[in-house]
């Protein structure tokens, strides 16, 4: 595993396939895909808001980018069925200097804000009034404004990535017992310049 890559996610660089994952059912599917594991496209569909043969098409499309791959089904699942997997756990995007890339890019930074606004407004909702004490006390946000370098910001992210690199590497098996899902959501968001 690379210092810039600690968690072995998968590395977008290509417009293309950025284009492709800003669609909100590609971008949901494969969220949905790498926190829960394998799936057929009728058990996504109820998730992603689309028909199964419209969740397929999507899957397809996801596949010829190589962020899933359609691959034999769990243990004691029905072999006539297509089941689904993320190929990581997580993924990154590079941003490209090209006007294309750029516009790509943006599409797909739009989408994910998007569905990370609303994963944190169903927290909010439905999660959070349920959570023990402990758990609703270490849920936490913050809004800090930093004045630093570009060098910096690297450094800064590249330290965060580092302290949590071995919780999302153990994933679920390596966990303690009692150990629960958090879903670790930031946003570093260089401000205009006065």
């Amino acid at each position: 595993m690379s210092l810039r890559n600690p968690y072995g996610d998968f590395e977008i660089t290509d417009p293309q396939a950025m284009r492709a994952l800003a669609h909100p059912v590609r971008l949901a599917a494969l969220s949905w895909l790498q926190k829960n594991g394998p799936a057929t496209a009728t058990q996504l569909s109820e998730h992603v808001g689309a028909s199964p043969s419209v969740t397929s098409w999507h899957l397809r499309h996801l596949a010829s980018f190589g962020l899933v791959v359609d691959g034999p089904p769990p243990e004691g699942s029905d072999r006539r069925q297509r089941w689904w997997n993320a190929v990581a756990r997580g993924f990154r995007v590079t941003m490209p200097d090209t006007p294309e890339g750029v516009e790509a890019g943006r599409l797909l930074l739009a989408e994910m804000m998007s569905q990370a606004l609303e994963q944190a407004q169903h927290w909010l909702a439905e999660i959070e009034p349920g959570l023990d004490p402990e758990w609703r006390r270490v849920a936490g946000s913050a809004n800090t404004r930093l004045i630093v370098t570009v060098d910096e910001a690297d450094a800064i992210e590249q330290e965060i990535e580092q302290v949590l690199a071995p919780y999302v590497q153990r994933g679920e098996e390596g966990a303690p017992p009692d150990a629960r899902s958090v879903r670790h959501l930031r946003m570093s968001l260089p401000e205009a310049t006065a």
